[in-house]
């Protein structure tokens, strides 16, 4: 049980973290800072920021899959 819970703790780890610093080297701000907006917009809006979080981070994996198979291509 423990293995499968850490499993899960670093794949949300990597996947998760990326989006703030990906929107924070845009947006010239700094991730923490965009992280607590998440926070604080999820309180705020019901969750509904968590739903556009994931399809960042969603979208960011596959940028990066496109990415890593141009230089190989």
């Amino acid at each position: 049980m423990q293995g499968i819970i850490q499993f899960f703790k670093d794949l949300v780890e990597r996947s998760a973290f990326g989006v703030c610093a990906a929107i924070g080297e845009r947006l010239g701000l700094s991730s923490g800072r965009i992280r607590m907006y998440f926070i604080y917009l999820s309180f705020v809006a019901l969750g509904s920021p968590i739903i556009i979080y994931l399809f960042m981070a969603f979208w960011l994996n596959i940028a990066k899959y496109f990415r890593s198979n141009e230089v190989m291509a």
